[in-house]
């Protein structure tokens, strides 16, 4: 209601941005709010949406995730983080940034890293093939620096 005080008194929104202690992108969204709907359009429209899940729904998030995410729709038993959130939106109507179903997880003691728990279908003699065979076929060795006069960097020194 400040702003609309100094809008009033027809203060330019850089000086009601000083004023008040705010950048002027969000000045100009009041200013363009009050030109449109007065201080009414100003006025709060109360509490956001829920933000977090309560202990019970992390517990009920964390049996939804250990059903795997075939359980759901999706074709393999990779959880990432996209799909934790839709699911989390989906169950709970509770939106979380990517960065914020990583440390839900990580508080809910999931890792990013390994699966707990192997495939049953995991084959050993299949995955030391690949790691032997395909994989050093398949991935570039890393390309040597170019030295001249003992400088390994394009930028460096060169003779003279």
């Amino acid at each position: 209601m400040q702003a609309a005080d100094l809008f009033e008194q027809g203060m330019r929104q850089s000086k009601v941005a000083e004023a008040l202690g705010v950048t002027s992108q969000a000045v100009s969204l009041w200013r363009r709010a009050w030109a449109e709907g007065g201080r009414a359009a100003l006025l709060s429209k109360g509490p956001g949406g829920n933000s977090y899940l309560s202990a019970e729904q992390e517990r009920e998030l964390d049996g939804l995730l250990r059903a795997g995410p075939t359980a759901y729709g999706w074709e393999d038993q990779r959880w990432t983080l996209v799909r934790v959130g839709v699911l989390i939106e989906g169950r709970f109507q509770v939106r979380y940034e990517i960065s914020g179903v990583w440390r839900l997880l990580d508080r809910l003691g999931w890792s990013w890293q390994v699966p707990k728990v192997r495939a049953v279908e995991r084959n050993e003699e299949a995955i030391a093939a690949w790691r032997t065979e395909t994989w050093p076929a398949a991935s570039h060795p890393r390309r040597s620096p170019q030295v001249e006069d003992g400088f390994a960097s394009r930028t460096g020194p060169g003779p003279g």
